[in-house]
């Protein structure tokens, strides 16, 4: 058994731990709150957007459009978009093991996150690039991950382009997601957007409101091609947003449970200390006893 000394240098050592963990949670609960509120704000448009373009799509011939058009997938450029740093439980982890379906396929990997860097790094798959965003990233900074894409998607070095990231649903909920940004789907622009300021009667049987009734200058064609661009630089901009509330919204939970964890040990140390210190009162009472009777 420890003697009191030692489970003393432990409390001591454990409730330091208590507060640094105390902190960062209160550090990722402030930033959870801005990076919720920034993903948050973004669905309306892109719901509007996503609006415009079924609208569009329905008044050209998609199939000429190269951003549009489906090809066999010899090459596949993956975005991969992790977290800078780690103590955010098993949020990174459930992603990677969504690369899995990757294994054995064509892919390469652009990454946005250190974490991202090294999994690649270590799995020795193709890293093409890596691309370093701030905490609260701005639409210009990833729309240079987007732009990257883009340009090789057009080139014809990749044939398809996927996002992995974190998809934000709640606080308590991050879901691992690989959605494919290029080519652009019909399905996917009819499924639509759904805001919480939107009712269930605009999104029913998952197509959009109807925009038939609107006039596109200078033409269908020409919105088409200045649209659609814009639409991929924001989607990737949102799933930057989504993946940075992901990360703080999993950070905080994970410092609130080592803060629990922690003090729920210093608790079952401290009632040891009292055992152990008991223990020895006990043991010099009974020596105390003991040769005071020898004396006698």
């Amino acid at each position: 058994m420890a003697n009191t000394r030692e489970i003393r240098r432990r409390i001591k050592s454990i409730k330091n731990t208590a507060q640094i963990t105390k902190a960062m949670q209160m550090v990722a609960a402030s930033k959870m709150r801005r990076a919720q509120a920034a993903a948050l704000a973004g669905k309306s448009y892109a719901a509007l957007m996503n609006d415009v373009l079924v609208s569009v799509q329905e008044r050209v011939d998609v199939d000429a459009h190269p951003l549009l058009q489906k090809r066999p997938v010899k090459k596949e450029l993956v975005i991969l978009i992790s977290t800078e740093k780690g103590l955010c439980g098993a949020l990174n982890t459930n992603l990677f093991r969504e690369l899995n379906r990757f294994e054995g396929q064509p892919a390469t990997f652009v990454c946005s996150g250190r974490k991202g860097v090294q999994f690649v790094t270590r799995t020795g798959k193709d890293l093409l690039a890596d691309f370093h965003l701030k905490d609260n990233p701005s639409f210009a900074e990833t729309k240079t991950i987007s732009k990257f894409a883009l340009d090789k998607f057009v080139n014809g070095e990749v044939d398809k382009v996927s996002v992995a990231f974190s998809d934000f649903v709640n606080t308590l909920t991050q879901k691992p997601t690989v959605k494919t940004l290029l080519p652009i789907s019909r399905e996917d622009l009819k499924k639509g957007f759904q805001t919480a300021d939107q009712s269930q009667s605009d999104v029913v049987a998952g197509t959009t409101k109807s925009m038939g009734g609107y006039l596109f200058e200078p033409g269908p064609d020409a919105v088409l091609d200045a649209v659609l661009p814009q639409y991929l630089h924001f989607q990737v901009y949102q799933m930057v947003l989504d993946a940075r509330a992901s990360e703080h919204s999993a950070r905080m939970v994970a410092m609130k449970s080592a803060t629990d964890n922690a003090k729920s040990l210093v608790k079952d140390l401290t009632l040891e200390y009292n055992k152990v210190r008991q223990a020895g009162i006990t043991t010099e009472l009974l020596e105390i006893t003991t040769a005071q009777m020898v004396l006698n």
